[in-house]
């Protein structure tokens, strides 16, 4: 049996190399995401697959959520990867505030640190409405059930000044009438963020039969 096994290994050793390393790069340095919710739209779509970089933040320990040596923390418009404990799955949003930030939503509209948010109405729809937001001095695209500032029934499109303290970060949708963020589950932990993406690597149409969307593919986030 030992000889057998050793045969089995000795005869692949190259292949099992090969995977070995895969599997530790996807494990601490890059992977792909599935999107299986529409919580970031427009960003981020049904069937995107994003590209995570998991050494945006940290380089970790292969197959462990443990941090050898913190490269750098997220900043106020990225768009991060964690495992929430609260909702006990791996979620996608972006950052509205890092810590030492006071943020507040009247109406889907943010201020942080008392100064409001920038907004452009982009274009109406039935049902719902596109406009631009700009977050520290990035611009990025949000989708609301009625226009900004207008009286809307999502409970949870004002809330109070909140503080962010040290370790924690207030993350949202860009969906924000239809996204369970910090708004549901509370502030996100430094720990439990994995990695950040800037791209959609390739993305299938759910409504179509699976066929792939190639205007999407390497898009830009």
């Amino acid at each position: 049996m030992k000889k057998s096994i050793y045969r089995v290994f000795k005869e692949n050793t190259s292949l099992i190399l090969f995977v070995s390393l895969m599997l530790v790069f996807r494990s601490a340095v890059a992977d792909w995401n599935d999107v299986p919710t529409g919580s970031m739209k427009p960003t981020i779509v049904e069937g995107d697959r994003i590209l995570v970089n998991k050494m945006a933040y940290d380089l970790r320990l292969p197959f462990s959520q443990h941090s050898l040596f913190k490269l750098a923390d997220p900043i106020a418009n990225d768009i991060i990867i964690f495992e929430s404990k609260v909702a006990d799955k791996r979620l996608v949003k972006r950052v509205i505030g890092v810590p030492g930030d006071t943020v507040s939503m009247h109406k889907n509209q943010l201020f942080i640190n008392q100064h409001p948010a920038n907004y452009k109405l982009k274009s109406e729809h039935s049902g719902f409405a596109i406009s631009q937001e700009n977050i520290a001095g990035n611009n990025h695209l949000i989708r609301t059930q009625v226009k900004l500032g207008q009286e809307n029934s999502n409970k949870h499109a004002s809330f109070k000044p909140l503080t962010i303290p040290d370790g924690y970060y207030l993350v949202m949708g860009d969906n924000r009438d239809n996204s369970a963020d910090s708004r549901v589950i509370g502030l996100v932990p430094r720990d439990e963020i994995i990695g950040r993406s800037n791209t959609v690597v390739f993305s299938l149409n759910y409504d179509n039969y699976f066929l792939p969307r190639s205007s999407r593919f390497f898009k830009s986030i």
